[in-house]
């Protein structure tokens, strides 16, 4: 049956607007964290593909359902989107991010580019067979088999999920995405827990007054110039002790770094742009409130949600990875989002709105922690200042948090993500196959959990701990200080030469 062009409009012309909305973000997100003075082409690319190709997964989720006649072949074609999306995203984890980061890190101006491909390949090698190994355990991996139609078991699914049929190919697909998305929990735990209370705390708080730290800054300057003048006075005409002259290599190193602090300061107090973002500071603070509600609707929800999975008889348990069924507990976001498909395409724009919120919510926290490897940080997120490796890292970040936010947007909106954007027809399980179609995304994730009950359930307790640390975070959010009015601007790994060039720009 041909698919009416009304149909067809409304279900891809807001996908591709979200498409080019991605690609526009993506590019310009990494474009100002990217280093001005150590950027390379492939870096700059890689990042901005592996980016874009995350954030589209997430685009795919309210996809259009509510004729199954009529929506076969696009219901097809999302489904075909989805796997083309999920390798794309094993692709860039697996090969291009990986082989471009240690392609850059073997840069030498006596290696050829060939012997830098080389070295690349070599370590890439160790995760195509990381890859290959879990697509292996994916595709042979006991699950649980398909019920029979007249059995106990198919009366407790069968309004849940609408197909379970899948072959090797797909399940050894959808366990690789599982383990990544596991990961990605604990990123998600991490960097998105704390930026939800950093990101809408930072703006309350604002920045520190420019004057006074410069104020501040010459006064410690001038304490550190007395304590060098001190030491080298009690040597005058005699060497210095070893001691004493590795303390004055310190304390001139600090000085410089104050110097430097200083005329950034000083930049920053006289600059006409800073004295006209004052007029909006009242806006400001207006937007951390309401971020910081939509934190908390965030929070609400997610609890609610976890805590109707946790009464007996409203989930069907952990073997079903927590399926819920029916929705008992009343979700503000996801009946918001339900009642809004009455007008459409309101309901995309909150659901777009919901994600960005999210994505930026990510990149507030992994911009305030920084990159670290335990207890030694790697690398710092500052505009302009990001070294490729970090840049490419942090996208690797970044990939793993939006693969764990499919996850965390199915918890946060069940009736939504089931049935996706429903204009004349108010889905639920009980509803007819004939009338509504679940979404891609939310048969992909439900089939994969009923036949390997571990993830759903390790999904459920990791999102348990996700709302611990949102809580954690919004303490450290709530007691540290303000930034600094030049924060990320100086660090005393920069070169001279790069600030001065900042400062005239």
């Amino acid at each position: 049956m041909a698919i009416p062009s009304t149909v067809l409009a409304a279900g891809w012309i807001p996908f591709v607007i979200v498409l080019v909305l991605v690609l526009l973000f993506s590019t310009v997100y990494i474009k100002y964290f990217m280093s001005k003075y150590d950027s390379t082409v492939s870096s700059t690319l890689s990042s901005i593909v592996a980016l874009s190709v995350t954030l589209f997964t997430t685009a795919l989720v309210p996809d259009w359902a509510n004729d199954s006649g009529t929506r076969q072949s696009m219901e097809s074609s999302v489904s075909i989107a989805y796997y083309t999306l999920y390798g794309l995203i094993s692709f860039c984890l697996f090969i291009l991010l990986p082989f471009v980061y240690f392609f850059y890190e073997e840069k030498d101006e006596e290696t050829s580019n060939k012997a830098r491909c080389c070295s690349a390949f070599k370590f890439t090698l160790v995760f195509l067979i990381l890859a290959a190994v879990l697509f292996l355990i994916g595709a042979f991996v006991p699950k649980k088999s398909i019920p029979k139609t007249n059995s106990t078991e198919w009366e407790k699914v069968k309004s849940l999920f609408s197909d379970l049929a899948s072959n090797d190919g797909e399940d050894a697909l959808s366990f690789i995405i599982s383990v990544l998305s596991l990961i990605g929990m604990l990123a998600l735990m991490t960097y998105t827990a704390y930026g939800m209370s950093a990101f809408p705390m930072g703006l309350i708080k604002g920045h520190s007054s420019a004057k006074k730290e410069r104020m501040s800054v010459q006064s410690q300057r001038s304490e550190v110039r007395d304590r060098i003048s001190r030491i080298k006075d009690k040597y005058s005409g005699r060497n210095m002790s070893s001691r004493n002259r590795e303390r004055v290599q310190d304390l001139e190193e600090s000085e410089r770094l104050m110097e430097r602090r200083e005329q950034h300061l000083t930049s920053k107090e006289t600059s006409c742009l800073q004295k006209c973002l004052l007029i909006f500071r009242p806006f400001e603070v207006v937007f951390g409130v309401v971020f910081f509600l939509v934190t908390l609707l965030i929070f609400v929800s997610l609890l609610l949600t976890n805590i109707d999975k946790a009464i007996p008889g409203h989930s069907l348990g952990y073997k079903y990875g927590y399926a819920l069924p029916h929705r008992t507990l009343p979700n503000p976001v996801d009946m918001v989002l339900v009642f809004c498909q009455e007008v459409f395409p309101l309901d995309y724009i909150m659901f777009s709105a919901l994600v960005v919120y999210l994505v930026f919510c990510s990149i507030s926290g992994v911009r305030n922690i920084g990159i670290w490897f335990f207890w030694l940080r790697m690398y710092k997120i500052r505009p302009r200042r990001t070294r490729p490796q970090g840049i490419l890292m942090m996208c690797m970040i970044l990939m793993f948090i939006m693969l764990a936010v499919n996850i965390i947007i199915y918890e946060l909106t069940p009736q939504y993500s089931t049935f996706g954007s429903q204009q004349y027809l108010k889905c639920t399980t009980e509803s007819s196959s004939d009338d509504c179609v679940m979404t891609r995304m939310t048969l992909l994730l439900t089939r994969f959990f009923y036949k390997m009950w571990f993830f759903g359930a390790a999904y459920y307790w990791a999102t348990w701990a996700f709302l611990g640390f949102m809580l954690i975070g919004f303490i450290v959010a709530v007691v540290k200080k303000r930034k600094s009015s030049i924060d990320g601007e100086v660090d005393e790994d920069d070169f001279d030469e790069s600030d001065e060039e900042l400062i005239q720009a």
